[in-house]
Parts: C-alpha cells; structure tokens; sequence
C-alpha cells in the first residue's frame, strides 16, 4: 500500500507542479492578448502572431489548469507539450542550449505526464 501512496503521490507533484509552473508563463500571454494594444509575437508557424499568441496562451493557460485538477490529463498535456516543442526547438533553435532548457524541461514534465498520466489523486481516477 505505501508503495501505491508514494507513486500517487509523485504522480501528483509531477502533474501539478509544472503545470503550476506554466501559469506564470501562460498569464502574462493572457494579459497581453486581452490588453487591447496591438500584438506583437513571435510567429514560429507562419500563422501571425495573434493566432499564435492565443494558441500559446491556450497551451499555457487553459491546458496547465485541467492538468493540475487532473481532468483529461493526458489531453490537455499534449498542446502544452507541443508547445514546448516549438519553443525548443524552433523558437529558440539559434539560442544557446541554457537559452532553451526551460521549454526541454517542460517539454520532458508533460510528456512524462502523457505516458504516465494523472494518478489516483485527480478527476481522470477511474
């Protein structure tokens, strides 16, 4: 039984912490998309910036708060891992390797999370 609550447990700290984490990227996007000022981002798909700003926000908002409540965990985690994708490797393909550790590690937390999913500590135990 410990063993079971020990691994419920990680998969929790696992689940909540970098997605808690990812707020603090996600709420400043949110504030500047709802700022009224012109958007200016970065356009790492050729879609404009105002798409990719609301798609980042999506990824880094939005999809952090159903991972840490544990709800379609493993969904919601896959657009923020994509995400940390692109910042990784095309965002910040030119940067040297501590410019783009962040997005790796992120990236390595929510993929993680999509393999091994939310633990009995969420609204996804079944």
């Amino acid at each position: 039984m410990a063993n079971d609550l020990t691994k419920n447990l990680g998969l929790a700290i696992l689940r909540i912490a970098p997605a808690a984490m990812m707020l603090t990227h996600g709420i400043p996007k949110f504030q500047k998309l709802i700022g009224g000022l012109p958007i200016q981002f970065g356009d790492p798909l050729g879609i404009g910036p105002a798409p990719s700003l609301f798609l980042a926000t999506i990824a880094e908002l939005v999809c952090p708060i159903f991972v840490i409540i544990g709800y379609r965990t493993r969904w919601f985690a896959v657009p923020t891992a994509l995400t940390m994708l692109v910042a990784g490797f095309i965002v910040h393909a030119n940067d040297p390797f501590a410019g783009k550790e962040k997005a790796f590690l992120f990236l390595a937390f929510f993929v993680a999370i999509i393999f091994l999913g939310p633990g009995k500590y969420s609204i996804d135990r079944k």
